[in-house]
């Protein structure tokens, strides 16, 4: 998003009465002073910087670790992620890959 669209939608936040005017505020000066559209809103933190922490297990593994390290990110239990991978793998055959392609470019945890 560019810094008129965050501005945009910092100003319909506040409409809607889910930022206040100080907050409105303090968003659109922190946005316009340092033109980081990444740190204006509540949800922006979702991006690159939790994608970053997430780590193949060393505890809680099968084959590569990849489900336990998907279970601690997300909160899910990790067997619901073999499952899924099982999944995807018998039907669509794509499981086989995405996790090797995992396996392969996420560090596994220290």
């Amino acid at each position: 998003m560019n810094i008129a669209d965050e501005i945009k939608r910092l100003h319909e936040l506040h409409q809607a009465g889910a930022l206040s005017d100080a907050e409105f505020a303090q968003a659109k000066a922190r946005l316009l002073a340092t033109g980081d559209t990444s740190a204006s809103g509540p949800h922006q933190n979702l991006g690159f910087d939790q994608l970053n922490q997430f780590r193949r297990s060393k505890t809680d593994q099968w084959l590569g670790g990849l489900c336990g390290g998907l279970g601690k990110f997300t909160g899910m239990e990790s067997w619901i992620w073999r499952l899924m991978f099982v999944f995807f793998s018998l039907y669509f055959g794509a499981g086989v890959v995405a996790y090797l392609l995992a396996w392969i470019f996420v560090p596994e945890e220290e």
